[in-house]
């Protein structure tokens, strides 16, 4: 069942279009990863659902809910969230349920069992200065929950953590839903691999392609053949297109990613011309191309 609709949104500062006739629908209970580069209008599109800016054209639609305010169903982690360093996790959640409209003892309560899920019990009367970026996060993470919304968004939740912390959030929404809808995004493609369910991928403010997960596996995963070499193989690797059963080559100086549509024959092929060329190779891996495989064909395109 679907949750929310992004209808047709547009929104505009000035002369310049940040999001243009964009269109996507949130199923309930779903995990959904919003990915794009730099400038593509993924916290533009968030700023709009949580309220805080206002679409130029189009709309906003929770299935079931009246047109209007919508921000009574949203919990928002914004990118780089803002705490209160001199009060405590338990005080900081109080305070925030009651911004929320809930009573001190409502607050309390759902603050409880908010700490408990999100791994905070133990550091509940801590300060939070001294936290890690990790607990930040998490911390986070209660606040936009701590009102039962029914849709959480978080806006690139683990771009700023170390290894560690990155773990940890993962680990948590991995967690959360089981619970609730969420919607995040991230640049971090491994990281949306192994949480999500719904893939949304903007390019310069548009929709460029979504759907599940497994289904965009299913349509764009390919074999591909990965080169590693000792020297710079980015010409030579381009060359490789003349070969009929090579679709696709993504070059990083002294490494090239090679999509075919035959493995076999394009194997053969590769290797006959690496020999013929005296390419010094330092590995030849062959796989299948990952989202973030994806991800690369269609922004480039």
């Amino acid at each position: 069942m679907t949750l929310v609709s992004l209808e047709s949104l547009v929104k505009r500062f000035g002369k310049e279009t940040a999001v243009k006739d964009l269109s996507f629908q949130i199923k309930e209970g779903s995990c959904t990863a919003l990915l794009g580069p730099n400038g593509a209008g993924k916290t533009t599109t968030l700023r709009m659902l949580a309220g805080l800016l206002q679409p130029t054209d189009g709309k906003i639609r929770f299935t079931g809910m009246k047109d209007g305010d919508n921000r009574q169903y949203i919990g928002y982690l914004p990118q780089h969230p803002v705490f209160y360093n001199w009060m405590n996790a338990n005080e900081f959640l109080i305070y925030v349920g009651q911004l929320a409209h809930l009573t001190k003892k409502e607050s309390q309560i759902r603050a409880d069992k908010l700490l408990e899920l999100v791994g905070l019990a133990d550091a509940k009367k801590r300060r939070i200065g001294g936290f890690s970026g990790g607990m930040k996060q998490r911390l986070g993470i209660a606040q936009a929950m701590i009102h039962e919304p029914m849709l959480l968004m978080l806006d690139e939740p683990v771009s700023a953590l170390d290894p560690v912390g990155r773990r940890e959030v993962i680990e948590m929404m991995r967690e959360l839903k089981k619970k609730t809808t969420i919607l995040f995004s991230t640049h971090v493609l491994h990281d949306a691999e192994e949480v999500c369910d719904e893939i949304v991928i903007m390019q310069k403010g548009k929709l460029a392609l979504s759907g599940s997960l497994d289904e965009l596996r299913k349509r764009h995963q390919h074999d591909v053949i990965i080169i590693s070499a000792d020297g710079d193989i980015t010409e030579w690797a381009q060359g490789l297109k003349s070969i009929d059963v090579i679709t696709d080559v993504r070059t990083e100086r002294t490494t090239a990613t090679i999509t075919v549509s035959r493995l076999e024959a394009a194997r053969e092929g590769i290797l006959q011309d690496i020999l013929d060329k005296r390419i010094p190779v330092i590995s030849f891996q062959v796989g299948q191309s990952s989202l973030e495989d994806v991800f690369m064909k269609v922004v480039s395109e």
